[in-house]
């Protein structure tokens, strides 16, 4: 089955048994990945690791379920889709509406595209060694701190720690949580103007953050794309608050200590892996963009 190809209809349409399977797919290896925060949510519980993603990035188990096969692909005989945002549905098809979406969606889409293009350009950075959670307990009282959790090296020993480690961290959205006491010793001062300058492949928070573009370009990139990232974003979190000054034990995840050298070896491994799969998905969203491009201009493809 398919259509005649124009930037304002399918240019294949998958029939139902041919789409349901990979929605159902999608749902449960959605639900298998949010198990835990769901059961927390109706406990009323909360976790100090796991919540950064669903609370910083506005991240739901509800949406994220939501299966969204990208441009160019016609679902027959759809069922939510014909209610989503940016969908049109004729004779009985659903498919993304690209031309609605790049009108109201254009800007952040070349924004994402110059940021993960220069930031796959750049060269690997892995000497931070996650202490930028550090520097943002640095000489700060208990009340300030953004964790309900104890300090393993106490405060004195945290604030010896920063002392005696260079504060290099490239990623603005970390960097702005830095105690006032702590951002002057980091090696540059990044902004939100210079982000796309600055942001760089080895950077932990940089390959959460592909989560986030992921959703904002939601539901033109394909569902199974984003919840990579999700996963990998979970994953990430989990070793960056591993490598920081609290005590994470209570959530079964051993210490990575960056203040000894076999931590520093340890984190740098970790990060290098995390680099290396964060550039796969990268490249991948920067593929949907372009495929997106297409879609909308196919005259400029």
């Amino acid at each position: 089955m398919s259509v005649t190809a124009s930037a304002a209809t399918a240019t294949r349409v998958l029939t139902r048994d041919q789409w349901e399977p990979r929605a159902r797919a999608h749902a449960e290896r959605v639900d298998a990945a949010t198990a835990g925060h769901r059961e927390r949510t109706a406990r009323g519980q909360s976790h100090a690791v796991e919540d950064f993603v669903y609370d910083y990035y506005s991240a739901r188990p509800g949406p994220l379920r939501r299966w969204h096969p990208g441009p160019g692909i016609g679902l027959a005989e759809p069922y939510e889709h014909t209610q989503w945002r940016y969908y049109r549905t004729a004779d009985g098809v659903a498919w993304l509406d690209v031309e609605a979406f790049w009108a109201a969606r254009a800007d952040t889409v070349a924004y994402v595209e110059r940021l993960l293009t220069r930031t796959a350009a750049r060269p690997l950075h892995l000497g931070c060694f996650g202490m930028h959670e550090w520097a943002m307990v640095y000489r700060a009282e208990e009340a300030e701190r953004r964790h309900d959790l104890p300090l393993r090296l106490g405060k004195d020993g945290t604030d010896a720690a920063v002392e005696a480690n260079p504060l290099v961290c490239t990623h603005f959205d970390a960097f702005r949580f830095f105690t006032p006491q702590a951002a002057p010793r980091n090696t540059t001062q990044p902004t939100r103007a210079t982000q796309i300058d600055q942001e760089q492949p080895g950077c932990l928070h940089a390959t959460m953050d592909l989560y986030k573009w992921c959703a904002k370009l939601a539901p033109a990139i394909p569902s199974e794309r984003q919840q990579d990232c999700f996963e990998l974003a979970l994953e990430v979190r989990r070793v960056d608050m591993q490598a920081s000054p609290y005590d994470v034990s209570r959530y079964g995840l051993p210490t990575i200590a960056v203040e000894t050298p076999e931590g520093k070896r340890e984190y740098a491994a970790r990060q290098r892996d995390f680099a290396s799969r964060g550039a796969d998905l990268r490249n991948r969203i920067l593929e949907g963009i372009r495929l997106l491009r297409e879609s909308v201009e196919p005259g400029n493809a």
